[in-house]
């Protein structure tokens, strides 16, 4: 029998109309909500995601001001741009579009930013909120997971997840999250990697395998318990060709799977639109 499928579009639909009333509120308290996004270069999948978040924010009622610096923008160049968001009152929220061009330093450029500000949820100091349960930006994808399997009722408090991948965007803090004692949380959480030369002995035990390794098709079906819940999270792209973690046999085993396009993209973008709400709520508290 073919798995389930899990699109998120349905998961980004709920969270997003969650997200109206509480745009309306900040609207009516006198403050238009601020997202401001910097791209630097011409890298096409990058600028086709500061389009779709742009889009997005003028959708939801936000302020989208964007800096789109050249291909041989400085290190100084960057920073100027996030030091001028930083300190303008109508950006409650912001981001640097990644990956950068080889002469930017990212980190470097992370910790330039605000973190109230930190749409991504991805500064040191909101990472550390993070690891202690502190109210703060939650790294987008993570979250988006969390709440995509939530809504399609998949079992994670005390059953085993594996994750395949150990990055600081997704791996690293998806298994702080999970981990948390939280109705949708509270798993029992194994990170693997693909320098462990038996990480296939972890994923064939897990209940749940999430796939956040950015290696084109290294979750076969071989990998993978009849009936585990598959979520691909990690994606390459060669030139403007998508290529997910998860090879598409794995529907053969699984019982239940992200879709390979339109998956935990969607609910990504609604989370960081949760952030940034969160931000402007923040805003006008203070």
């Amino acid at each position: 029998m073919p798995a389930r499928l899990m699109p998120g579009g349905p998961v980004a639909d709920a969270v997003l109309a969650g997200l109206g009333p509480r745009i309306a509120a900040l609207t009516q308290a006198g403050h238009q909500p601020g997202l401001g996004t910097v791209l630097v270069g011409n890298e096409s999948a990058s600028a086709g995601y500061i389009r779709m978040k742009q889009d997005k924010a003028l959708e939801l009622g936000f302020e989208s001001p964007h800096v789109h610096l050249p291909d041989d923008a400085t290190q100084a160049d960057l920073l100027a741009a996030i030091r001028a968001f930083n300190d303008d009152p109508a950006v409650d929220a912001m981001l640097v579009q990644h990956p950068t061009p080889p002469q930017i330093d990212y980190e470097a450029a992370l910790l330039e930013l605000d973190p109230d500000k930190d749409v991504d949820g991805l500064h040191p100091l909101n990472m550390g909120r993070l690891a202690m349960s502190m109210p703060g930006p939650v790294p987008c994808t993570p979250a988006g997971i969390e709440a995509l399997l939530a809504h399609y009722e998949i079992p994670v408090a005390g059953h085993e997840v594996c994750i395949l991948g150990r990055g600081t965007t997704l791996g690293r803090p998806l298994a702080l999250l999970l981990s948390q004692k939280r109705p949708t949380a509270n798993a029992a959480v194994t990170v693997v990697h693909t320098g462990v030369a038996n990480w296939p002995d972890y994923t064939r035990r897990a209940e749940i395998v999430v796939a956040a390794a950015g290696v084109p098709g290294i979750l076969r079906p071989e990998h993978l318990t009849p009936g585990v819940v598959v979520v691909g999270g990690g994606v390459r792209y060669e030139g403007r060709k998508l290529l997910p973690d998860v090879d598409e046999r794995c529907e053969k085993v699984a019982g239940a799977i992200t879709p390979r396009v339109g998956g935990v993209g969607p609910t990504t973008i609604a989370m960081l639109f949760r952030n940034a709400v969160e931000a402007a709520e923040r805003t006008v508290r203070r």
